[in-house]
C-alpha cells in the first residue's frame, strides 16, 4: 500500500511540475506580447516547445487590484495555441470593448491568467431547472447559446456567483438576454480548463527559494 501511495505522489507531482513549466512558457509570452505593443523592453520568451505549435484554444484575462481589466479568448481551437494566445493576449490588452486600452504606466501591476480550453460537450437536459441541476460548480466553463445570442462563462465566475441559477441568470443577461429567459430551443455546451497565474506561480518560485535558503 506505502509503494502505491508513493506511486500516486509521484505522479501528482510530476503533473503539477509539468503544469508550472507551462505556465512559465506561457505567462512571459502574453507579458511579452503586451509589452512590445507598449514599446517596452522585456526578457526573451521560449516559443520552442512543440506543443506551442498544436491547436489549442485559450483566454487571457488581466485584472488591477483584483478587478478585471480585460479579457478575451477563443472557444474552440482553430489555430496553434502560440498564434491563439498571442492575439488574445493583444486583443485583452487593447480591444475589449469594455476598457480602454492598456497603458504602459498600468503594466507593472496588471496580473495577467491564462486558460486553455478542453473541446466543448453539448450538455442534454429537459428544461431550465435539468440543466442547472447539472452544471458543476468551480469546474464547467459554459456556453449559453440561443439563435443568435450567445455567452461564456469560465469556471473562475463561479467564485463570484457561486450558484447555478446565479450563474445562468447572469450568463443569459450577459447574451442580451432577460435574466429569466428561457425557451427549448435553448443550446448549453460545457468545458473545463487548465490555468496558469502570475501571482500563484511567484508564490511557488518564493516558496521554493525560502526552501533553498534554509
Amino acid at each position: 500500500m506505502p509503494e502505491k501511495t508513493n506511486r500516486t505522489e509521484s505522479t501528482e507531482n510530476l503533473a503539477e511540475h509539468e503544469h508550472d513549466q507551462r505556465g512559465r512558457i506561457l505567462l512571459p509570452i502574453v507579458r511579452s506580447v503586451i509589452s512590445d505593443a507598449l514599446g517596452k523592453p522585456n526578457e526573451p520568451t521560449d516559443e520552442n516547445p512543440p506543443w506551442l505549435h498544436e491547436q489549442g484554444a485559450s483566454f487571457v484575462t488581466l485584472t488591477m487590484n483584483q478587478h478585471l481589466r480585460g479579457c478575451i479568448g477563443s472557444l474552440e481551437a482553430h489555430r496553434p495555441l502560440l498564434l491563439d494566445v498571442k492575439a488574445n493576449a493583444y486583443a485583452a490588452a487593447f480591444r475589449d470593448p469594455r476598457f480602454s486600452p492598456l497603458t504602459i504606466a498600468e503594466l507593472d501591476t496588471t496580473e495577467i491568467e491564462i486558460s486553455l480550453l478542453s473541446p466543448q460537450q453539448s450538455i442534454a437536459f429537459k428544461g431550465e431547472a435539468d440543466a442547472l441541476a447539472q452544471l458543476r460548480p468551480n469546474i464547467d466553463g459554459v456556453v449559453f447559446k440561443y439563435g443568435h445570442y450567445r455567452s461564456t462563462f469560465l469556471p473562475q465566475v463561479w467564485e463570484q456567483l457561486t450558484d447555478a441559477t446565479t450563474f445562468m441568470a447572469h450568463l443569459k443577461h450577459k447574451a442580451g438576454l432577460h435574466p429569466e429567459f428561457w425557451h427549448d430551443d435553448v443550446e448549453l455546451y460545457r468545458y473545463t480548463v487548465t490555468k496558469f497565474k502570475e501571482k500563484n506561480l511567484e508564490q511557488k518560485n518564493s516558496s521554493v527559494s525560502e526552501r533553498l535558503a534554509s
